[in-house]
């Protein structure tokens, strides 16, 4: 199931770690997690969210303001009954916690790219393999997993693909043109607007649409710190100019949350 980030090898697990017929050796860290992203596919020295952004997302999430999410995201994924399914870009594990427990009994892998999101995650359920890795060489065989789960993440479109099994699915969550539109009016001058379906024409040949909805509801923030997490836990965090983000932190808030899931196939044939 795990191939060498390096050579694409099959990995083998040896004591302390894995390692491919090329003897490409990577240990297991204490925590439980493989790190199978090399030094010279890293785009920095620390790539991806760091310790503040990590714990921000975490205090929100545990605060339960995206269980509806989390909740219709592991009811769609149970539906599919996939044996193997990987969660692309995991981040601290709220959401990858969720899919364990809706698919008990298939085998479980999750990645991200930063080590301080993966270090968090790990602590959640030892039965899902927690790897350090890059969504564009994701370190699994080709065709070996049946559900790929991408939630608020990057996505590779041409990885997915290639990870899918024939019949397989993606199954992406992402946010609508509506998704926090009180806060990015309070944060800018201008509400930017986008295509909400702008990411399927980015779905390669061999992949189609096969199932769309949304998700809306409106979340009050009374919490100056849960406006704070949220803010330190999205772009918004850091675009936005100071003096606004603190106007955002210091006034309760009533916001729309408007997330859209997408269920999109591998064909049946290689």
């Amino acid at each position: 199931m795990l191939i060498c980030p390096l050579c694409q090898g099959l990995l083998e697990a040896f004591d302390g770690g894995v390692a491919c017929p090329a003897n490409h050796r990577f240990d297991r860290a204490r925590q439980g997690y493989l790190n199978l992203l090399p030094v010279q596919h890293k785009n920095s020295r620390a790539p991806g969210d760091n310790q503040q952004m990590v714990q921000a997302r975490q205090r929100f999430l545990e605060a339960s303001h995206y269980e509806p999410l989390a909740t219709r995201l592991a009811t769609i994924a149970a539906c599919q009954k996939p044996t193997r399914w990987l969660d692309i870009g995991c981040g601290e594990g709220y959401y990858t916690a969720r899919l364990t427990a809706a698919l008990n009994g298939a085998d479980g892998y999750a990645l991200d790219i930063s080590r301080d999101a993966i270090k968090h995650a790990c602590r959640r359920d030892p039965r899902v393999s927690w790897l350090v890795a890059s969504m564009a060489r994701v370190p699994l065989a080709s065709a070996s997993c049946d559900l790929l789960a991408s939630v608020f993440s990057p996505l590779d479109w041409s990885e997915a693909r290639r990870l899918l099994s024939p019949g397989g699915g993606l199954l992406r969550m992402g946010p609508t043109r509506d998704h926090l539109r009180e806060l990015r009016a309070l944060l800018y001058d201008e509400v930017r607007e986008y295509d909400d379906e702008k990411h399927l024409a980015q779905i390669p040949i061999g992949m189609q649409l096969a199932q769309s909805e949304t998700l809306s509801y409106e979340l009050q923030l009374d919490d100056p710190g849960s406006r704070a997490d949220l803010l330190a836990m999205t772009p918004h965090g850091w675009r936005a100019t100071a003096e606004r983000r603190a106007r955002v932190i210091d006034t309760a808030l009533r916001v729309r949350v408007a997330i859209r899931y997408d269920w999109i196939v591998r064909d049946e044939t290689p």
